[in-house]
């Protein structure tokens, strides 16, 4: 299994375990302390991902903007998957939420796609899903939020709203949060996401 560098903040008994996953560029800093704010009692585990790409840490390699590396891809959502299932497996948590920004994201919803049981609950900032994904039936019930920017210029929009259509397809409980800009998290976002994890 592969040996992620993480930071853990150890929640208490029978709290949701959340995972959080950061962009390129990002460490395992980037949306911890805001998943502890969101959820107090929630035991987070965040890891860098470890792939390096011009010094930045990315969760898979990709041969340029959007164009992914499909067979690294599938390798490091196996790792990642084993890597998760271990940590829910030793927390013993009944909630287990994902929230990943764009790399992050990414990676957060190929595990979702290939080994649904893992998550319940994902968060999706700027996601970017450039493939027609199977048909998935472990999704049903999956509550499902998904963030984008109407002028991202990194996560077209119209494929934004085709895996907003295709996780409905799948019976997800999907919720969609728009706002004007591009591939910036602003508060709205935050402000949803935070409605998201306490309304649960």
């Amino acid at each position: 299994m592969t040996d992620y560098v993480t930071a853990e903040t150890r929640g208490t008994p029978g709290a949701p375990l959340v995972f959080t996953f950061h962009g390129t560029g990002g460490s395992e800093t980037q949306f911890h302390g805001l998943a502890s704010q969101f959820l107090p009692t929630a035991h987070v585990i965040s890891p860098r991902g470890d792939v390096l790409e011009g010094g930045m840490a990315r969760y898979f390699r990709r041969t340029g903007e959007g164009v992914y590396d499909m067979p690294d891809l599938a390798r490091r959502t196996t790792a990642m998957a084993a890597f998760l299932r271990a940590a829910k497996d030793r927390v013993g948590a009944d909630r287990v939420v994902a929230i990943g920004y764009s790399n992050g994201a990414n990676i957060a919803a190929s595990v979702a796609l290939a080994q649904p049981d893992i998550f319940t609950d994902l968060v999706l900032l700027h996601p970017l899903i450039p493939w027609q994904p199977a048909a998935q039936p472990g999704l049903a019930r999956r509550r499902v939020l998904i963030t984008a920017g109407e002028n991202d210029p990194i996560c077209p929009p119209t494929l934004t709203r085709a895996l907003v259509q295709y996780l409905g397809a799948q019976g997800a409980d999907v919720t969609a949060h728009w706002h004007s800009g591009g591939h910036e998290v602003v508060q709205s976002e935050i402000e949803a996401m935070k409605t998201f994890l306490t309304t649960a």
